[in-house]
């Protein structure tokens, strides 16, 4: 099993990040980061982290696809490549997550109508508008779309990950 944490360059959320990544690692599922250049990208608490750019992206090659989030996540909100990576991922039955505000950019993928899930508040607005049903909860499972409300949920938000992949 495989999973693409895909974080901002810059002001993605620490414990979103790292402690998502360190659940998947601790049930043996592998992780790959991607953002939308490479390279080196920063965290809002300093953190730093490596990944590949967004357009090297395979999503046939991974059992789940993460957006992470944190201020810097609204910059994948209308981006064309981080749409369509949900929409497919979505689309061929893998596990699609997202954390904090990043649910906003599966809101704008067109995948949540119907579906019930969490975000940060403030984004629930968006949410509801592409007719997802917000639950206000710390993490929500609804089939294959997992979301999460922020980085004290963060390690919980791991775990039905790796569960959801059967780990």
């Amino acid at each position: 099993m495989k999973a693409l944490l895909i974080i901002a360059p810059e002001r993605f959320r620490d414990e979103e990040y790292f402690y998502t990544k360190e659940e998947l690692e601790k049930a043996k599922v592998g992780t790959v980061t991607a953002s939308k250049f490479g390279g080196e990208s920063k965290g809002m608490l300093g953190g730093k982290a490596m990944g590949m750019p967004l357009n090297k992206v395979d999503t046939n090659a991974y059992d789940a696809v993460v957006f992470i989030g944190g201020g810097g996540s609204a910059v994948y909100f209308n981006d064309s490549l981080a749409l369509k990576i949900a929409k497919d991922a979505y689309a061929a039955g893998k596990v699609v997550a997202a954390i904090c505000i990043a649910p906003t950019v599966l809101a704008n993928a067109g995948i949540l109508r119907g579906k019930r899930v969490t975000c940060f508040l403030g984004e629930d607005s968006s949410l509801r508008a592409a007719g997802a049903q917000y639950t206000g909860e710390g993490v929500t499972i609804d089939g294959k779309i997992i979301t999460a409300d922020g980085p004290k949920t963060a390690k919980e938000f791991g775990k039905a990950i790796a569960k959801a992949l059967g780990k």
